[in-house]
């Protein structure tokens, strides 16, 4: 059946053969493309000189992302046969790569059907950065990453839960410390914290910092 050929085509585990590929690599590319494109946008001269192009690029885009989306609906009860069909296309309409599939094209329809703010379209059309996410499912290898995150999910919670702690102890000890030399860089507790975030993170804004000696010390 031509349906069951189109499911190997779109199927994340079975689909093995020549035409996979070409599927695989063809979308990768295309949402590689569409990242560097989004860059080179951020340069006015280039914005302005190739507008036209990358709203081309935006419209094969959509058009191409739309007929994978609608083709995974279509063939979601053969990737999952132990599902009615129905629900197979419930399982896969919510499922996290069922919904950035469908996050990656929906901000670029809704202008036509809702009456949106320039401001807000533009907020919208950074969307187009989870396709980025997409690539999750071309790139066998990201998944490392997936079950390495899996396998160490304790000792990472651990590890979030140890720096928070230590984030609450620097900034109630620096508040503390620094609120009577700089009672306006530290009013609260909130201030000091975020001192904290940006020193441990060591990016240093220096727009607060400790004065007195204690405080350095610290």
């Amino acid at each position: 059946m031509i349906k069951q050929k189109v499911a190997l085509l779109f199927d994340d585990e079975k689909g093995n053969f020549k035409g996979d590929r070409i599927v695989e690599y063809f979308i990768s590319w295309l949402i590689i493309i569409n990242m560097i494109a989004i860059v080179l946008e951020s340069y006015e001269s280039i914005n302005i000189t190739y507008f036209y192009y990358f709203n081309l690029l935006e419209i094969f885009s959509i058009i191409v992302f739309s007929i994978e989306y609608l083709v995974r609906i279509w063939v979601a009860d053969i990737i999952y046969p132990n599902l009615k069909p129905f629900k197979a296309r419930i399982k896969y309409i919510t499922s996290f790569m069922g919904v950035i599939d469908l996050i990656a094209i929906v901000p670029f329809f809704l202008p036509y059907f809702i009456k949106i703010d320039l401001r807000i379209l533009r907020t919208l059309r950074l969307f187009r950065l989870l396709r980025l996410l997409k690539l999750k499912r071309y790139f066998k290898s990201l998944s490392v990453i997936k079950s390495v995150v899996i396998k160490t999910k304790n000792e990472i919670i651990v590890t979030v839960f140890m720096v928070f702690l230590l984030l609450i102890l620097a900034s109630t000890l620096m508040y503390n410390i620094e609120k009577n030399a700089q009672p306006e860089a530290f009013q609260n507790i909130g201030q000091a914290m975020w001192w904290a975030v940006a020193t441990l993170t060591t990016v240093g804004y220096g727009d607060i910092y400790p004065i007195t000696g204690l405080g350095k010390l610290l």
